[in-house]
């Protein structure tokens, strides 16, 4: 069925970058394409909720290919494709972030594409509003050459975290796995996740990082602000982004407290090791590779729509 909802979408700036605002009733989306096709605002408009981390003090500039992602401006949703560890020729937290995307606007939708300069393959983003209260953003990566083209693909949308703020996983998600220590916690230990899910907007100059131990039993995660009610919730399919991976920065690499939920393709952050344990995706030669992931926004009532995603 085809969505007759109101949608708008314009051109502007943003901090002296081009920017596209997408609005729906209840959600504003706005993207820098010349930055990664960053996604550098997403507002809840009946509660003002502001979900992605700004610049704050860091200027917003054009990255340096090639650089290390922490020198920039730690802000806003990048995607980090085809690996996010720094390897194989490849840059820290892949190519895209650091390249000038290209895009057109059709009907209702926000398509942004860009070519490696160092592989041959393209990727494509297409952000629409399924609902007045859903993002949904379709992604395909063409391998453009006649070789197998082995990949890993994570977001990184850094959420600011404004108010103490609970990491929802399936209730049956009881553990996850330290990957990242930072200062109290130890690498490659399992964690019951309800003792570790709390985040306060506090900055503690700690960090840290979990992964779900293999394949996910469900394709969803969220944040829960536990004063203002309003919630964030991630949906991807499992058949085809089956990880999850759970940044949290408390001031050791940003200056203000975030975290970003991350369903991944591969196992996890290198695609070296993602090669070598065989969950990295292959696009086979002249083919491509398509799959999506929705964000539903709202507050209050989280519970109904936690309980949806469970059945």
């Amino acid at each position: 069925m085809k969505n007759e909802q109101m949608v708008s979408i314009i051109t502007g700036t943003y901090k002296g970058f081009a920017s596209i605002t997408m609005e729906s009733e209840q959600i504003s989306l706005t993207t820098v394409p010349d930055i990664g096709g960053k996604l550098v605002s997403i507002v809840y408009k009946p509660t003002g909720r502001e979900w992605m981390l700004d610049s704050g003090r860091r200027a917003l500039r054009q990255p340096e290919y090639g650089s290390i992602f922490s020198d920039w401006d730690m802000s806003g949703w990048d995607e980090c494709f085809p690996t996010v560890n720094k390897e194989m020729n490849l840059p820290d937290h892949g190519e895209l972030w650091a390249l000038p995307w290209a895009y057109r606007i059709e009907e209702n939708t926000i398509v942004c594409s860009v070519r490696s300069p160092r592989l041959p393959y393209q990727f494509t983003r297409r952000i629409s509003f399924p609902s007045s209260d859903r993002i949904r953003m379709d992604y395909r990566a063409d391998n453009l050459s006649d070789q197998p083209m082995p990949f890993l693909w994570v977001p990184h949308p850094q959420f600011a975290i404004t108010e103490p703020t609970r990491i929802l996983l399936p209730e049956y998600m009881e553990k996850m796995m330290c990957v990242y220590e930072g200062l109290t916690l130890k690498r490659e230990e399992s964690y019951t996740w309800n003792d570790v899910s709390l985040l306060s907007p506090v900055v503690t100059g700690d960090g840290r990082k979990f992964y779900y131990e293999g394949q996910v039993p469900a394709g969803w995660s969220g944040l829960y602000g536990e004063e203002s009610g309003n919630y964030l919730i991630v949906t991807v399919p499992v058949d085809k982004v089956p990880y999850l991976g759970v940044w949290m920065d408390e001031g050791k690499f940003n200056d203000r407290v975030t975290c970003a939920l991350e369903p991944s393709i591969g196992y996890y952050d290198s695609l070296d090791m993602a090669v070598g344990n065989g969950t990295a995706r292959l696009i086979p030669a002249n083919t491509s590779f398509e799959w999506y992931l929705e964000l539903s926004i709202g507050a209050e009532d989280w519970c109904n729509r936690i309980n949806k995603f469970s059945e």
